[in-house]
């Protein structure tokens, strides 16, 4: 059973389609510390679209127009997703900051296990330098 995870903001962005006419369509977006999920039609009862932060690269290409806020998700694969939101909103800068705090923690994580496995690997060496050690 997955466990929910805490909610950061919740509400409506648009996302471009994919579509050859490229149309913005309007979704029910719901940020955590690890994800954005996007729900269709805004009703959480459909199957989301989960985006992870471990998948997505950075968010780029923020315009402003006097009515939008128009960005673009890049993923770790280079595919671009097109959102917008109305000006005031920020939701742009909300998912920003989320993604550095999640690869803020992943970097910290990453560099305690690489401590650790260097310094495991150190004992190890110093174990059997000494006279009489068994390999």
């Amino acid at each position: 059973m997955k466990m929910q995870a805490e909610v950061i903001r919740e509400g409506e962005l648009e996302k471009r389609s994919d579509s050859l006419f490229q149309l913005w369509k309007k979704k029910l977006v719901v940020l955590t510390k690890d994800s954005l999920s996007l729900f269709p039609d805004g009703h959480k009862r459909a199957k989301g679209k989960e985006l992870g932060f471990g998948s997505i690269l950075k968010v780029d290409c923020v315009e402003r127009t006097g009515k939008y806020i128009y960005f673009t998700i890049v993923t770790k694969d280079r595919k671009e997703i097109d959102f917008r939101c109305p000006d005031q909103s920020c939701w742009n800068a909300s998912i920003t900051m989320a993604l550095i705090d999640f690869q803020n923690k992943r970097a910290i994580q990453d560099f305690k296990s690489r401590q650790e496995m260097e310094q495991a690997a150190g004992t190890q060496e110093r174990r059997l330098a000494r006279p009489g050690a068994a390999p």
